[in-house]
This record gives structure tokens, sequence and C-alpha cells, in this order.
């Protein structure tokens, strides 16, 4: 039954990521429809077609290796530059200028008569822009309505604003270790500094209402967490309930090194699986976990917070594949916050489907989290401004755009469509690149896999 359950798990995310590509195309597809662009091929997967069928002037079908999708459209690229007498202007001999023509070439030989005014680099910058973007904004809404689901729906474990512990004092990281514990309540010492929490008054089972005048709710535990760990030295009041009554008091967060945390709140670690340290404001209080869902107006916020998790792991990819390397092919821990292949993400769907001791509501609601999670992935990824990415495109048509502008303004000769052809060569290395990446992201997502559940 158990490994039924693993399967059942890894279908459900595969078959969430076959929905998500096939939805990123068609992202693609309707603006590029709309705006007149012919469309000759829309396929999910690469290699061979396993499935087709033609439908007006476009080819639908479903491809042998499905890692991804397109759809073909007519003029990606301009024709080779003319000299002023309308003659094509010589190529150089070069490997790269070879690329670009064999690009030019079998763009060439997808024209029908009547394709003349369908082209897609002859449409106006935005056009351009908004099919390419339109993948993406796919990807993002999807993303935003499954969190909805999530968060609104099933609800989430959260830290709340109830206090369950408070600290007596306060005690370093050096201190608790060399004591033998970790819990500063449970190691204090004459000489100890009183821990803020404990000295304000606060007690286990008191909610928090608001810091520093500015209100919390019961699920915004991780905004409180902020504030008090940036206002370090400085006196704040603070408003909590207890048994009903509302009570208001002073508390000064202690200047103390404590774990650094990531975006999701948990202690960040270093190469070496060490855990970062940071100067902020403590109090020494702990938080009650509960199971909640949020107002539909905190997913916005909800969806900003990942899309900026994951941008950061993308500006950071270089030294976060080398830590992923180093843990594939030596004893290193891997980084539980790092980059995964959907082989990885896979695997966790299928430990989550197989867990009977988590009831089936949750393990579910755990599928359409990582589902989401990988639409935000697939949002940001494809917004990286290199070709073959969505982002490249987008940044070719945007310095056309300026191109032409700046001739408009100082009376200069139209420079005409930007011929992204050249860049083919970028686009190889980029493309040999990413199957790299997922290349060795696959093997150590098999050799080393994220252990998420300690």
């Amino acid at each position: 039954m158990t490994v039924l359950l693993f399967i059942a798990g890894v279908l459900i995310l595969a078959i969430g990521v076959a929905v998500s590509i096939a939805l990123h195309e068609v992202g693609h597809l309707v603006p590029a429809k709309a705006f007149g662009v012919r469309v000759p091929q829309y396929m999910i997967g690469f290699g061979k077609t396993l499935f087709s069928r033609k439908r007006g002037e476009t080819e639908y079908g479903l491809k042998a290796i499905p890692l991804g999708g397109y759809i073909s459209m007519i003029g990606m690229y301009p024709p080779s530059a003319t000299t002023p007498e309308g003659k094509v202007k010589a190529s150089g001999t070069g490997i790269f200028s070879q690329m670009a023509d064999e690009a030019r070439k079998a763009a060439a030989e997808e024209l029908q008569p009547g394709d003349e005014h369908r082209m897609f680099y002859k449409l106006p910058v935005y056009k351009r822009v908004v099919i390419m973007l339109g993948g993406p904004f796919m990807n993002l809404v999807i993303a935003f309505v499954l969190f909805a689901v999530l968060l609104s729906g099933f609800g989430t474990v959260q830290s709340t604003t109830n206090v369950t512990e408070v600290y007596q004092c306060v005690v370093s990281q050096a201190d608790q270790q060399a004591r033998g514990g970790d819990d500063t309540a449970a190691n204090c010492q004459p000489g100890d500094p009183k821990a803020p929490a404990y000295a304000a008054g606060l007690r286990p089972g008191d909610r928090i209402t608001s810091f520093n005048g500015q209100d919390v709710r019961e699920y915004q535990w991780d905004e409180l967490t902020t504030m008090i760990r940036a206002s370090a030295g400085k006196t704040s009041q603070l408003t909590y309930l207890r048994d009903g009554t509302e009570h208001t008091t002073t508390i000064t967060p202690l200047l103390t090194q404590r774990p650094a945390l990531d975006i999701n709140g948990r202690p960040k670690t270093d190469a070496g699986g060490n855990t970062e340290l940071v100067s902020v404001g403590f109090v020494g209080m702990g938080s009650e976990p509960k199971q909640m869902t949020v107002p539909l107006t905190e997913v916005p916020a909800a969806v900003g917070e990942n899309v900026r998790a994951v941008a950061g792991i993308v500006i950071d990819l270089p030294a976060r594949l080398v830590a992923v390397g180093q843990a594939a092919f030596s004893d290193a821990p891997r980084d539980p916050n790092g980059p995964m292949s959907v082989v990885g993400v896979g695997r966790i769907a299928g430990e989550v489907s197989a867990m009977d001791e988590i009831p089936l509501k949750d393990r579910f609601a755990t599928l359409i989290g990582l589902v989401a999670s990988l639409n935000i992935a697939l949002f940001v990824f494809n917004l990286i401004p290199l070709l073959p990415l969505d982002g490249g495109h987008v940044i070719g048509a945007l310095w056309e755009g300026l191109r032409r502008t700046a001739a408009k303004i100082f009376k200069r000769r139209d420079p005409g469509p930007v011929d992204i052809a050249k860049l083919m060569p970028l686009t190889y290395v980029v493309a040999i690149l990413m199957m790299g990446m997922g290349a060795l992201l696959i093997y150590a997502d098999i050799v080393k896999p994220v252990d998420i559940f300690g």
C-alpha cells in the first residue's frame, strides 16, 4: 500500500507539472493567435511525436520526452540584412555566422503565401512582449490559484502569536553549547540577563496583538518576529490578551547573536552545514504552531514571498550549483533550501503521499503546495533575460524598441528589427548549460537527495 501511495504522489505531481507546462504554452498561444501570428505547432514535450491532431492551421501534439513544451511561430527571425540597393549582404564565413544563417533558413522554410504580414518579428514591440510574457504570466496565475486554495481552503500549519514558552533568561549560542543544551529557559545561571519577554510580564498562554503600535494578527508571527529582530535596544509598547483581557506593557529586545533565517523562517546554514548567526533583537519566547486558513487578501503577499525566495535562489544559482556538486560527490550535506530537479520534487511528493501518520487532507494540500511552488519556479526562471528563455526574447524586443525610438528622436535612419539569430551561439551555450544543470541536479537528487523530513 505504501508503494502505491508513493507512486500516486509522484503521478499527481507529474500530472500537475504537465498541465502547468501545457498552460504555459497556452499563455503564448492565445495572444499570438490574437495578434494574427501563424502558429504551425503547439507541442508538449520534445523528441518524437507520439500523438498529434491538426485543428485549423495549428498542429497540436504530445512528444516522447515530456520535459517542457513549445509553440512555433512564423517569422521568429528577420531575413538577412540587405544593402540599400536591395541585395542580400554577404554573411561572414565563421561558425557563428553560419549558425545565424541556418536559423534564418529554417525560419524561411516555414513561410507560406500570405504570411508576409503574419510574422512575429513584424509585430509592434509591445505585442511581442505580451506574447513572450504570456507563458510566465500563466504560471503566476496558476500559482496564485493554487496558493489561494492551499492557504484559504485547506490552511497550513503556521507559527501564531500565541505564546507557548517564555524564557527566563538569555543565553548566548556559545554558552548554550558549553552548558550542553539549547533551551535558554533551562540553562539559566546567576548573572544571566533576564529575557525581555519574561521581564515584560509575558507568560505562556498569552496572545500578542500589537507591537510598537502596529497590530499583528494571530497568523502574523513572522511579521512580529521581523519587527522584534529589528528593534534591538529600543523600548517598544506591546499589547497582549490574557484570559480575554487586554494588557499593555513595554519590552526592550536585547541585541544578541541568533540564527539567520531564510525566507521560510528556517535557520540558514553555510556550505559546511553550520548555522549562520546574525546580531538581532531577541526577547525569548516561543510560538504555538496551529493549522490555520488565511484571508484571500493575504494570498498575493504569500505569492510575492515565494517569488522573492525563488528569485534569490536564481540570482545565487552558480554558487548553489557548486554546493550541490560538492554534496553529490562528497560527504557534504545538501542544502534543504537549494535547487532541486523535478526528480527530487517527485521523490518528496511520493514520500509525503506515503506517510500514513499525516491525514490524507494534509498530504493532498502538500502536493498542491509543491505544484504551486513549481509554477513559481517556472515563472521566475523563464524571466531570466537569456535566450532561449522567454526573458531573452523580451529583452530583444525591448532593445529593438529602444533603438528605433532613439533613431526617431535623433532623426536617423530606422535601424530595423533586432536580428536575434545572431545570438544563436549564445542560445546554444545557455541550452547546454541548462541541460548540464538539469543533469547535475537529477544526479544529486538520486545519490544525495534533500532531506526535508529530518
